[in-house]
């Protein structure tokens, strides 16, 4: 039941967060900031926001200075919207989502690159030895002895 409520209540904290950093914070610090996440303690009283910013690292510094600045302002738009006795205290975090798609999209051109390669390779390649080596002139007769049952007993007997 606690886990609903953390993230009834970390859904409502973002959407106010965001609203409040579109219209309400008039900081020139802060850049083009995305709140991507919110993690709710399970008490309800620590509320870790993750965000990014949008362009280099003066600007994601920047914003991030402007955040801390701002917590106490943040918290009491938190604690007005939420109708809480107690507004969870907030920690903004850099979120490493961007880096970590951009390095995820190199891996997967690499992969698709080797592929394309292997693919080239094995249309112009031909088998080392004979094309089907597990193909043998005896074994289809004893396939046939199998099918028919004719290897020298009833396999009911057994049974």
């Amino acid at each position: 039941m606690s886990g609903e409520r953390q993230a009834r209540m970390a859904d409502r904290i973002q959407q106010i967060l965001a609203e409040r950093l579109e219209k309400g914070l008039r900081d020139p610090r802060l850049g083009f900031v995305t709140i991507t996440d919110v993690k709710v303690s399970g008490d309800l009283q620590h509320a870790t926001v993750f965000y990014t910013v949008l362009g280099d690292d003066e600007e994601r510094e920047a914003s991030a200075e402007a955040l801390k600045s701002a917590t106490g302002y943040l918290r009491s738009a938190v604690a007005k919207n939420l109708n809480v006795r107690l507004a969870p205290s907030l920690e903004f975090v850099q979120d490493a989502l961007p880096e970590t798609a951009g390095h995820l999209d190199e891996l997967l051109r690499e992969a698709k690159e080797r592929d394309a390669s292997v693919a080239q390779q094995a249309a112009t390649a031909k088998p080392a030895g004979d094309a089907n080596p597990y193909r043998d002139s005896g074994s289809d007769e004893l396939a046939d002895e199998l099918l028919d049952g004719d290897l020298g007993g009833d396999a009911s007997e057994e049974l």
